[in-house]
C-alpha cells in the first residue's frame, strides 16, 4: 500500500511538471539569469571559503604552526598527518552525505554544512597540540563532505546539461580562485606582527578564512533557492518553465525520493570505478597544490611572503583557463577530450618539474600547467558525470562514489612531500606525473566508450529528439533513449 501511495505521488509530480504552454526562449534566458544571480554567488563564495578552509594549513606551515603546535616537525610528518586528517573523514561520509541530502530541502542543508565547517576552521585557531589539530581537521572533512558532491546534484535541479558545465566550472573555479585568495590573505598577515615573535600569524589566518563562512551559512538558510517545484524563489510561470526545463532530457526520482536500485547500479557501474582513477590521481595533484605550493615555489629561492604573494598568478590562469574549457565543452556537447588534454598539460607540468633542477623560470611555467591542467580536469569531470549518470539517485550516489576514490589520491598527495624530500621532492613529482599520465589514458578510454554506446543504441532504437523527455526512473543512464555526453 505504502509503494502504491508513493508510486501515485510520484505521478502527480510528474502530472504537475507537464507544462501546459511551452517556454519561449525569452522566458528560458530570462529564468536562467535570474537562477544565475540566485545561486551562483552563493555557491561559489561558499565554495571559495570551503577551500579557504581545508587548505589554509599549507600557508599556516609558513607562519610558525609547526614551530608552535607540532614541536618544530622537522621532518614534516606530523604535518601531513594533520592535513591528511581531513580526508578520512570526507572520503568516508561523502556518499551517505549526499544520498542523504536528498532528503532535505537544500538551502537547509547546505548552510548546515557551511555553519558546521566554518566553526571547525574557527577552531583550529585554539588549537594546541597535535590532537587538537586533528579533531578540527576531522570534523572539517565530516561536514565538507555534505557540501562539495551535493552541489553537483543541486544544480542539476535548476540547468539543462547545455547549462551545466559553465556553471560548475564557475563553481569549481572558485577553488583556484581561493588559492590566489589565500596566498593574498597569507601575504597580508604575515605582516600583522601578531604574538611574540610573530609566531601566532597563522591563528588570525584561521580566524579570518573561518568566520565568514559562518556567516554566509546564515544567508544561505534563507537566500538560496530550494526545488524547482517547491521553492518560494519562483512564480507560478517561472515554477512551469522551470520544470519543464527539468523534464527535458530526462525525467526520474523527483524529490525526497531514493531509489535502491540505482544506489546498486551506481555501485556496479565500471565507468564511476573508472572515472574515480582519474579523479585520484587529480586529486593526488590538487591536494599537493594546495599543501605544499608555497614551500615548494620557497625552494625555488623566495622568502616566505614572496613565496606566499607567487601562488597567486597560477591560480587566476587556471581559474580562467577552466572556465573557458568548461564553455567550450558545453558549446561541443563533449567533455572527455577537453579532460584528457588538461590531464595532458598536468604531467607536462610535473615532467617539467622533475627534469629541469635549476631554471628557476621554466619551472614557474611548469607550475601554471599543473594548477591549470588540475582545476580544468576536476571541474570538467563532476559537470561530465553530473549528466551521465542519468537520474537523482544515481548522482547522489555516483558523484560522491567517484569524489570518495578520489580524495584518497589527496591522502596520497598530502603525504609524499616529506621535508627531508627537499627541496627537489622528485618522490613527490614523479608519482604524481605518473598518475597524471594514467588519467589522461582513463579519460579517452570514457570519451570512446561513452561515443560507441551512444553509436550502438542510434542503431537499435533510433536517435531521440534532443527536447524529448526520457524517463531513466526505472534504468537510470541505461535507458533506451538516453544518451551520454562523450
Amino acid at each position: 500500500m505504502a509503494d502504491e501511495e508513493k508510486t501515485m505521488h510520484i505521478d502527480e509530480k510528474r502530472e504537475q511538471t507537464s507544462p501546459q504552454v511551452l517556454a519561449t526562449p525569452e522566458e528560458e534566458k530570462r529564468l536562467v539569469r535570474r537562477l544565475d544571480r540566485s545561486i551562483l554567488p552563493i555557491t561559489c563564495l561558499l565554495y571559495l571559503f570551503a577551500f579557504l578552509d581545508r587548505s589554509n594549513l599549507g600557508n599556516a606551515r609558513l607562519q610558525g604552526l609547526p614551530q608552535e603546535v607540532l614541536g618544530g616537525d622537522p621532518e614534516g610528518l606530523l604535518y601531513e598527518w594533520v592535513f591528511s586528517a581531513f580526508y578520512f573523514s570526507y572520503i568516508l561520509w561523502q556518499v551517505p552525505a549526499t544520498v542523504l541530502s536528498k532528503l532535505f530541502p537544500p538551502s537547509y542543508w547546505i548552510a548546515a554544512m557551511a555553519i558546521g565547517w566554518g566553526i571547525c576552521s574557527v577552531l583550529q585557531a585554539s588549537a594546541f597540540n597535535f590532537s587538537g589539530l586533528v579533531v578540527c581537521r576531522v570534523g572539517l572533512g565530516v561536514f565538507e563532505a555534505g557540501f562539495g558532491p551535493a552541489i553537483p546534484l543541486y544544480f542539476s535541479l535548476f540547468y539543462t546539461k547545455h547549462e551545466l558545465g559553465l556553471r560548475l566550472g564557475y563553481w569549481f573555479g572558485f577553488a583556484a580562485i581561493a588559492g590566489a585568495f589565500g596566498g593574498l590573505i597569507a601575504f597580508g598577515v604575515q605582516h600583522i606582527s601578531f604574538g611574540p615573535n610573530n609566531e601566532s600569524d597563522w591563528k588570525i589566518l584561521f580566524l579570518i578564512e573561518g568566520i565568514p563562512a559562518v556567516i554566509l551559512g546564515i544567508i544561505t538558510w534563507f537566500a538560496l533557492p530550494n526545488r524547482p517545484e517547491s521553492t518560494r524563489f519562483f512564480d507560478e510561470r517561472e515554477r512551469e518553465v522551470a520544470l519543464q526545463r527539468g523534464a527535458r532530457g530526462t525525467t526520474a526520482d523527483i524529490g525526497a525520493v531514493v531509489n535502491k536500485r540505482h544506489i546498486l547500479a551506481a555501485i556496479t557501474d565500471w565507468r564511476i570505478f573508472a572515472c574515480g582513477t582519474i579523479y585520484f590521481g587529480m586529486n593526488c595533484a590538487l591536494a599537493s597544490i594546495s599543501a605544499f605550493l608555497p614551500t615548494i615555489i620557497k625552494t625555488f629561492g623566495y622568502t616566505d611572503a614572496l613565496a606566499q604573494l607567487l601562488t597567486v598568478p597560477p591560480y587566476v590562469v587556471g581559474a580562467i583557463v577552466l572556465c573557458s574549457t568548461a564553455y567550450a565543452t558545453d558549446r561541443l556537447q563533449s567533455r572527455g577530450l577537453a579532460i584528457a588534454g588538461a590531464c595532458a598539460a598536468s604531467t607536462l607540468g610535473y615532467l617539467l618539474v622533475c627534469t629541469v633542477p635549476n631554471n628557476m623560470h621554466v619551472r614557474f611555467f611548469a607550475v601554471f600547467l599543473i594548477t591549470s591542467g588540475t582545476y580544468t580536469a576536476i571541474g570538467v569531470i563532476i559537470a561530465w558525470f553530473a549528466h551521465n549518470l542519468g537520474s537523482e539517485t544515481k548522482k547522489a550516489a555516483g558523484i560522491p562514489m567517484f569524489m570518495a576514490i578520489g580524495q584518497c589520491g589527496s591522502v596520497l598527495g598530502s603525504n609524499i612531500y616529506p621535508s627531508t624530500d627537499g627541496p627537489r621532492y622528485l618522490r613527490g613529482f614523479t608519482i604524481t606525473c605518473a598518475l597524471q599520465a594514467w588519467a589522461t589514458v582513463c579519460a579517452i578510454i570514457l570519451y570512446i566508450s561513452f561515443r560507441r554506446e551512444n553509436k550502438r543504441r542510434d542503431a537499435l532504437y533510433g536517435k531521440p529528439d534532443p527536447d524529448a523527455t526520457v524517463d531513466t526512473s526505472e534504468l537510470a543512464d541505461k535507458a533506451p533513449m538516453f544518451r551520454y555526453i562523450p
